[in-house]
């Protein structure tokens, strides 16, 4: 497995995923893609791309129906301009050092069973926030995001995040600011344009009940069913996501992990032109 974006069209069997778990049908695509299409193009105040493959990025996660995946737009274009002190013209090298010495965000070079992209929080005694900001960590995560929609595996088959908080020590839990945890929360739960199918919180000491009490005013029902707290059992992870595809590190079967966030940067530079192109979406700026 390289670190690569992997934009080629999906495999039968993920085709036959988004069949029977998106309704993607020949039929149903194209009556969702024209319905959004007419959706954004009666709507002055935003700008988005209205070509078949960018408009799959909101129908996928809406399952093809088109007033959902409008909405998600809607909702995406608020979150942008809301948070635009920390969003607007956000491009990999503005967070270069944060991606190249801090390794707070990675992403598993291979899919888990089910397909599904693997991305690694180490919010532990990994995370120096005194170097990285919990700002500059959301900015990570968005930007690693932005790489995600563009897989249409991905888009199908949705992300599973592991939060490893090994080592949490006083420096980290201060390190999490109600601010951040309303961003994250708000974006993870209203504006990311991907399937987030579960959030595994592994290696947690008692410190992180501290953590906790700060994210969970915040978290609603869905994301509540969709996370899972293993502490350091592993076999409860290994409950969801088995061992042979997991690295070493949570006692799995594959090698430990021996890449960073810094093997991904070339990837982000790579796609800067899509980022760039994201960049430019949301609500219309009045001229």
């Amino acid at each position: 497995m390289s670190f690569e974006v992997e934009i080629q069209p999906p495999r039968p069997e993920v085709k036959a995923i988004a069949e029977k778990e998106l309704r993607e049908t020949e039929e149903v695509v194209k009556e969702g893609i024209v319905a959004l299409r007419k959706l954004i193009e009666e709507d002055k105040t935003i700008y988005f791309r209205t070509d078949d493959d960018f408009l799959l990025i909101f129908l996928r996660p809406c399952k093809f129906y088109a007033k959902s995946a409008y909405e998600l737009m809607l909702r995406v274009a608020d979150f942008k301009e809301k948070n635009a002190a920390l969003l607007d013209n956000l491009l990999p090298a503005d967070e270069k050092v944060a991606i190249l010495e801090s390794n707070v965000v990675n992403v598993i070079k291979s899919r888990d069973h089910k397909g599904r992209r693997m991305l690694l929080m180490n919010c532990g005694k990994v995370w120096d926030p005194s170097k990285v900001s919990a700002d500059q960590l959301f900015r990570l995560l968005y930007l690693v995001h932005e790489l995600a929609m563009l897989e249409p595996e991905t888009q199908i088959c949705g992300v599973v995040v592991i939060m490893d908080f090994e080592g949490l020590a006083m420096k980290q839990a201060m390190g999490f600011t109600p601010s951040f945890s309303m961003r994250l929360l708000s974006f993870i739960q209203d504006a990311m344009p991907l399937r987030l199918k579960e959030a595994h919180v592994v290696k947690q000491p008692f410190l992180f009940n501290m953590v906790w009490k700060m994210f969970k005013p915040f978290v609603k029902e869905k994301l509540k069913s969709r996370m899972f707290f293993h502490g350091n059992k592993m076999a409860s992870l290994h409950n969801h996501i088995p061992p042979t595809h997991l690295p070493k590190n949570y006692d799995g079967d594959l090698p430990e992990i021996d890449y960073t966030s810094a093997d991904w940067y070339p990837t982000l530079i790579k796609q800067e032109d899509k980022i760039k192109e994201w960049n430019s979406y949301g609500h219309r700026k009045n001229k």
